[in-house]
């Protein structure tokens, strides 16, 4: 998902300087003040929000071309959710003021980041409104395919053309709307019909196809 023109990217970069972050490293964390935001250029994080009683909602997932944390530095709030790196990730990190001062100096990249925020805001919104009308099964089903298409790796095992998405069961429940137990027996019938494998931490889509079919009942 990319909203930057070449010169908008060019003009974070010379603004900020490089910066890479291992698999778990936490970019930004939820409360804390909002001092810079990343481009990332590589890889693939989550963006996650605690509750009181201890439950972690996956919010997102954020990739290459997409913008982190620029609400918290337009308005001077703090954070509104934890950023990790998922796998190995890099990103241009801009120093708030920079990147605020960016903005007043270039029309065409507030316009960008505007569009990003509206992008972000209506997949929220569809999101809800698919949680009320379809079932666990839909919901897991067409969140694998997005997660497939957007942030995906191609990997050879278990089949040649399989794609990896690296997401546990319990991410997968949280941005499903749905508990866990319910999402490990939607995983087994996909695996029953050879829609998918699981692993560790991650779950190999193997038929793309089948799995949307899944998604539009």
């Amino acid at each position: 998902m990319a909203f930057f023109s070449p010169g908008e990217v060019e003009s974070l970069r010379q603004a900020g300087h490089a910066r890479a972050w291992d698999r778990g490293e936490v970019l930004m964390r939820e409360g804390e003040q909002a001092d810079f935001v990343v481009l990332l250029t590589a890889g693939l994080v989550k963006a996650t929000v605690d509750s009181a009683n201890g439950y972690t909602s996956l919010l997102a997932l954020r990739g290459p071309g997409e913008l982190l944390g620029e609400l918290a530095c337009v308005d001077g709030g703090p954070r509104g959710a934890t950023v990790t790196a998922m796998r190995r990730s890099e990103g241009v990190v801009v120093a708030a003021g920079a990147f605020l001062r960016l903005l007043e100096r270039e029309p065409g990249l507030s316009l960008s980041v505007l569009r990003s925020v509206v992008g972000r805001l209506r997949d929220s919104d569809g999101l809800r409104a698919e949680q009320g009308a379809r079932t666990t099964r839909s919901r897991v089903a067409a969140l694998l395919v997005k997660l497939a298409v957007e942030y995906g790796s191609a990997v050879l095992e278990p089949l040649p053309g399989a794609v990896s998405v690296q997401v546990n069961q319990r991410e997968l429940a949280a941005a499903a709307g749905a508990s866990r137990e319910s999402v490990v027996r939607c995983l087994r019938a996909m695996q029953r019909e050879g829609l998918v494998a699981t692993g560790r931490g991650r779950t190999v889509v193997l038929d793309l196809a089948g799995l949307r079919r899944w998604a539009e009942e």
